[in-house]
């Protein structure tokens, strides 16, 4: 794995520790660090990352709004949330679109197979946080979505254009625009990759 990652944690010793399980990893990863927030938005706006491990209690952070705002900065940015809290906060940055979650209370092997699934697979979420997530998903999506919704959801997730969706329910495509725009707001979600993670964990 040759990308580039930024460790942002306002405490050296983590930044080091975090460091060295990953470089014995993946020796051809390149890390940089932020110590604040302000750090972290000023490595993102000068250079390309392909993934932060954010602590969400450095100096100036902005709690869950820290993942929209990074992810507007940087549009194909993963967000691992790296954090001492339990998993009930990790709940909320995922709804908020981090691509997971890893405790401080990690071992070497959690954080290198963390990083790993990020970067590799899109996401990273621990054993204990699936079926809190499933929970919280599954008494959402479907239960907020009306059927011809639920039915537009479904083949968008399937990688269907607005334009396929059109011919297919046989209806406009400014009308399935409409659709996707609501079933956005209705999940709380912002493009297509995020609405195939909801579809994924729901099935």
């Amino acid at each position: 794995m040759n990308e580039r990652i930024l460790i942002a944690d306002d405490h050296y010793v983590v930044r080091a520790g975090t460091a060295l399980v990953l470089e014995s990893a993946y020796p051809k990863l390149t890390i940089d660090f932020a110590e604040n927030y302000e750090q972290v938005q000023k490595h993102l706006s000068e250079r390309h990352y392909d993934l932060i491990l954010l602590d969400i209690d450095m100096p100036g952070t902005q709690y869950k709004k820290m993942v929209t705002e990074l992810k507007n900065i940087q549009e194909s940015l993963k967000i691992l949330i790296f954090s001492g809290h339990d998993k009930n906060v990790a709940i909320q940055y995922i709804r908020e679109g981090a691509e997971g979650y890893l405790s401080k209370q990690s071992t070497e092997e959690e954080i290198r197979e963390a990083v790993k699934s990020v970067i590799q697979k899109g996401y990273y979420y621990p054993g204990e946080l699936i079926g809190l997530i499933i929970q919280n998903k599954k008494s959402n999506p479907a239960e907020k979505l009306s059927t011809r919704e639920y039915e537009i959801f479904t083949l968008l997730a399937s990688g269907n254009g607005n334009l396929e969706i059109g011919n297919k329910l046989d209806i406009q495509m400014s009308t399935v625009s409409t659709y996707k725009k609501r079933i956005f707001q209705k999940l709380n979600i912002s493009n297509i990759a995020e609405l195939i993670k909801v579809h994924e964990m729901m099935h």
